[in-house]
């Protein structure tokens, strides 16, 4: 520990069963008259014991604990938080880039005279394999084998790649492919809540480079998704930089109603908050709803935090999070740690203290009813007996197509033809509800009465089931839900993050062919948290967001064009009508079922044998030492060319002049827009490349599989089939219009004609634009498109960060002020007036020339929103800043 970081005084020693430790006492700061701690927010609490602890007055300073101490509720002071990790944590389809990077970063540190060495993680990194698994198989006993050994085949070089690193990097662990999902893997068993470092105890905390990492917030860890540019930088002893948040409490009270799941509470929760607007903010849940929500509903409503839009959505630790410690095996010393800890340095959750907060909503539970959210957003939330009238008239208006037949309308159809509505997927998916016993027992006890009454999905349904955690097996099998489950076609597909990620797999031939044929708007429901279009699969325009339970009731309905809670889901053996109120289990049943089925000995097993769990991961080979035996002729793993050109010397910020338009976009353009996702089209210049490169169209992969090679992903930047470019007006799809001469091209191709040409391109979009899961390509392939600049409305929260970490210039317009509004119409000439003395979130003057000479003159917010940003942004990116600063520190480097 560093010799100066007890200068306050504020070190103490705690006996527990785990043994004596020390800690950095917060209540010492109140002693000192910094400010009211114990009325802190949990959260907030936890951002300043690690201040506290890591205070060097250099990196953290005497300031920066005073700043946080006194914290504001009503108008927290726009200071900057320095947050160091305890840990960070990695997907594999985010962390393979990481990776990726830092192999380079060890290649450019060779090639400086450096020790290659000294790019090495300085604090536990935990990459779990879990985005690679693709639902081919389905509906079998023998889909989940044969699914796993397709991805072994598909992703050999990345495994070959993340193997070595797992050899060449200290403070590196990878959790195997088939063993869960990252997030329940978190949460089941990599997580502490409280960790001892060097004898030192202190609260867990992480960044992850998937936003879904929020979901260990239900634990009362905190934690939330980060770029991996950002993550790259904390594993190399960076902090995180942060504006002093406000904290939005959430004040719950009752108990959900008979009939009502998680799921349905955090959809509705979900649209509280987006409508609200949280964005850049905590959200810390307290009230007496809390005593009786366990861990696994708090993680569901945690999980999703990045669909409300906060940076965390927080559970403080109590009584619950012990249970639930004991109940996923943790050992006793640890309980009695977390416990003891926890209450002497007040990170307690007690009703007698009521934080104090920035803003209060409350909700009570007993007014949550079932729902779905859907046909394209997470906030879109529809209650179930809406959801019938809400996909019609979704159909006409969102759609464009003509209103169904009555007639013609399920249960009436019988014909056997697709129509519009059809469900085509039911995916039992996603960390969200997949770690969450209580919604998942309730869906085999569906099945179970499902499976009595002789029903059966309707044949073009397209089913399922993809367990978080191998744990989740156990309990389906010893409860004996697994088989009814099995007759439904909801077969165990493998374990890892599918549907909800766009790992869906082809529908089947027939199926995929009647949709194209007929312009159909079918449906996907899935258990997930996302549902943008153009995310699930491709042939599939409304998806649906629901429990689990309610995704098996759709695949018998078969059919959004349904009243679940009047019309009969289908009708049984004996040809009467079954509804769904005849198939729901009560929250006894359901209750009685995890008491009788869930033991410690389960997750114990499980978790216990990681070393032995994959014999495929363990026969693959490792090649390489300290450095990657990069493969000139690998499709799938490339040294990017990120520091290629690193100069000693830090050239000033400087005005950009002639930026010209590459695309011009609307609201709610996502990440899933901008970053390469989803499957490979073989005309489209990624595809194209591939073919080139001697690769068969059938051996595509996704992009998702190819984020080690800067090839793929610069060529699949904007490639989103639903990508709607103003610029190119009436197109969909990744084109733009190449203004020079008025082609319509693939948006990479006009890029590479005004690199070739020395242009430095532009984007201009509206609100929350880069929306959606933590995706650095969104960043990174923007920047390799040779785009200088952004110009939007607003931005979700990491997409900015991720931006500036790529020395891309985050612009913001004015309030009220919009690109149409401005007279912008994307064919004109701008000039940023920026240079080397701009300060954070300053105003910058730019000037757009119009094709006629006429100029519009506007000012823009500079989004670089912190002074460490600045420096990021002027080295040209956060880690082109790390590397210089290893190389400064290097005595041979600097030879």
């Amino acid at each position: 520990m560093n010799k100066s970081n007890n200068s306050l005084g504020s070190q103490a020693t705690l006996s527990t069963r785990f043994g004596d430790v020390t800690y950095h006492r917060l209540a010492r700061l109140a002693e000192l008259g910094f400010g009211a701690v114990d009325r802190l927010p949990f959260s907030i609490k936890i951002l300043l014991e690690s201040c506290l602890r890591n205070l060097d007055g250099f990196v953290v300073s005497e300031q920066h604990v005073k700043n946080l101490s006194a914290w504001s509720a009503t108008k927290p002071a726009q200071d900057e938080v320095p947050f160091k990790p305890a840990r960070v944590i990695l997907q594999d389809f985010t962390g393979v880039p990481c990776v990726v990077d830092l192999a380079a970063m060890r290649a450019a540190m060779k090639r400086a005279g450096g020790d290659p060495r000294k790019i090495n993680p300085l604090i536990p990194v935990d990459l779990v394999i879990d985005h690679s698994l693709q639902v081919d198989a389905f509906g079998s006993a023998g889909a989940l084998q044969t699914n796993i050994d397709a991805e072994f085949v598909r992703n050999r070089e990345r495994y070959e790649f993340l193997k070595w690193g797992q050899t060449a990097f200290q403070n590196f662990s990878v959790v195997p492919p088939s063993v869960g999902i990252v997030h329940q893997v978190n949460l089941e068993h990599l997580a502490k809540v409280v960790q001892v470092r060097d004898g030192m105890a202190l609260p867990d905390s992480l960044v992850g480079t998937d936003s879904h990492t929020t979901m260990i917030n239900g634990l009362g860890v905190a934690g939330w998704g980060v770029g991996g540019i950002e993550a790259e930088a904390c594993m190399l002893g960076q902090p995180i930089y942060m504006i002093t948040p406000q904290v939005v409490g959430f004040k719950l009270h009752g108990h959900l109603p008979e009939g009502a799941t998680a799921t349905d509470l955090v959809l509705v929760i979900t649209q509280v908050l987006r409508k609200h607007g949280v964005v850049d903010k905590f959200v810390e849940f307290h009230g007496p709803g809390l005593a009786s929500m366990t861990v696994a509903d708090r993680a569901t409503l945690a999980n999703m935090a990045p669909e409300y839009g906060a940076t965390m959505g927080f559970f403080p630790v109590d009584s619950q999070t012990i249970a639930y410690l004991r109940l996923t095996g943790r050992d006793e010393k640890t309980l009695d740690l977390v416990e003891r800890y926890c209450k002497e340095n007040g990170l307690w959750r007690q009703e007698s203290i009521e934080p104090l907060f920035s803003e209060v909503l409350e909700l009570d539970l007993q007014s949550v009813h079932p729902s779905l959210a859907g046909p394209r957003r997470p906030q879109d939330r529809v209650e179930l007996p809406n959801v019938k009238s809400s996909f019609r008239t979704a159909l006409v208006e969102t759609f464009k197509k003509p209103a169904p037949d009555d007639a013609a309308s399920p249960p009436a159809r019988r014909t056997g033809a697709l129509a519009h509505g059809d469900v085509v997927i039911a995916a039992i998916t996603s960390c969200t509800n997949t770690s969450n016993p209580s919604v998942m027992v309730a869906a085999g006890l569906l099945a179970k009465k499902a499976v009595e009454r002789g029903l059966r999905p309707k044949a073009h349904v397209k089913t399922s089931l993809a367990p978080g955690s191998r744990v989740v097996t156990d309990y389906l099998d010893r409860s004996g839900l697994s088989a009814a489950l099995d007759a439904l076609g909801f077969q165990t597909v493998g374990y890892g993050c599918t549907t909800c990620i766009g790992n869906s797999g082809p529908l089947p031939e027939h199926v995929a062919t009647a949709v194209d044929a007929n312009d159909l708007v079918v449906s996907a429901v899935l258990s997930g948290n996302r549902n943008f279009e153009g995310r699930i699969n491709p042939h599939v325009k409304a998806n649906y967001l629901a429990s689990p339970p309610l995704v098996v009731a759709y695949a018998l309905a078969g059919s959004m064009d349904i009243d679940l809670t009047t019309e009969p889901i289908a009708t049984d053996s004996s040809g009467a009508e079954v509804y769904l109120r005849d198939l729901w289990p009560t929250q006894r049943e359901v209750a009685q079922t995890m008491e009788s089925a869930i033991e410690p000995e389960m997750f114990q097993r499980q978790y216990g044998n990681l070393d032995t769990a994959s014999p495929l991961w363990n026969a693959i080979p490792v090649r390489g030492g300290e450095l990657f035996a990069w493969d000139a002729a690998s499709t799938y793993i490339q040294h990017p060319p990120f520091f290629s050109d690193l100069s000693p010397q830090v050239k000033p910020i400087c005005g950009i002049r002639g930026l010209r338009v590459l695309a011009m976009v609307g609201d709610s353009v996502t990440t899933d827009h901008i970053s390469p996702a989803g499957n490979i089209k073989k005309e489209s210049p990624a595809g194209q490349f591939l073919i080139a490169a001697g690769v068969s169209p059938i051996d595509f992969n996704s992009y998702g599989a190819r984020r080690g090679n800067d090839r793929v992903m610069t060529r699949g930047t904007f490639a989103n089939i639903r990508l709607r470019n103003l610029l190119a007006a009436g197109t969909e799809g990744g084109v733009t219009r190449y203004l020079p001469t008025g082609q319509t091209l693939f948006i990479y191709d006009a890029a590479m004609k005004y690199q070739a040409d020395g242009v430095p391109l532009l984007i201009l979009a509206g609100k929350d634009y880069g929306m959606g899961s933590s995706r650095d390509w969104a960043a990174k392939g923007v920047m390799l498109l040779g785009v200088k600049a952004v110009i939007a409305e607003s931005y979700e929260r990491i997409h900015r960060s991720n931006l500036v970490g790529m020395g891309v210039l985050p612009l913001q317009f004015k309030p009220g002020q919009t690109a149409a509004g401005l007279g912008l119409c994307g064919e004109e000439t701008f000039d940023v007036d920026i240079n080397d003395a701009v300060e954070p979130k300053q105003e910058i003057p730019v000037r757009a020339t119009c094709p006629d000479g006429t100029t519009i003159d506007l000012t823009a917010i500079c989004r670089i929103d912190t002074p460490v940003e600045i420096d990021y942004f002027r080295n040209g990116g956060i880690l082109h800043t790390v590397l210089r600063q290893i190389l400064r520190a290097d005595p041979a480097a600097e030879e």
